[in-house]
């Protein structure tokens, strides 16, 4: 998986390419905790559910139903009264969903269940570049997790924090 920072990161590019007006802080935090709470499945672990199951570490909280489920959710608590409805569900649906795309374009793992509950076949894309970040906050501040963030600075955040300058220049423009 790649690290929490990486998915932040990725709301932010969605946002600032999918947004014309400017957001209020609410937006940004909620696409934010949108893009990383599939990876909350990891306390399935703590309760003896294995990672193969549909409950288990990359299985329903990172697929596209989960992220339909989730943002409906998030919508409905925080931006139900707000003009740009489809838009922020819309938005919200696409951090969320880009969980499981980041994660299924890493080295490691055993595959994304993108569309449970309907399948349990787990899934990757054909272009893996990231490293798989570790599990747990020791195993993130050692070597390993030194390697995942500079794999991860190179094929994302550059051209993520790209995406978001170009989109900020774009919308000075018109």
């Amino acid at each position: 998986m790649p690290t929490v920072f990486t998915h932040a990161i990725s709301a932010l590019a969605i946002g600032h390419v999918s947004t014309r007006k400017p957001q209020k802080l609410k937006f940004w935090l909620l696409g934010m905790f949108c893009a990383g709470i599939p990876d909350a499945d990891v306390i399935a672990f703590k309760f003896g559910i294995p990672y193969q199951h549909m409950f288990g570490h990359r299985g329903f909280t990172h697929s596209f139903f989960f992220a339909f489920l989730f943002a409906t959710l998030v919508w409905l608590l925080f931006f139900r009264n707000n003009g740009q409805k489809l838009m922020i569900w819309f938005y919200l649906f696409i951090c969320t969903a880009s969980h499981g795309v980041l994660d299924a374009m890493t080295s490691g793992g055993r595959g994304i269940a993108f569309f449970a509950p309907f399948s349990e076949g787990r899934h990757f894309l054909p272009y893996r570049p990231i490293k798989v970040s570790p599990i747990g906050i020791e195993a993130f501040f050692s070597e390993w997790g030194w390697k995942v963030i500079q794999s991860e600075f190179f094929i994302i955040w550059i051209p993520a924090f790209t995406l978001i300058l170009l989109a900020i220049i774009l919308k000075k423009i018109k």
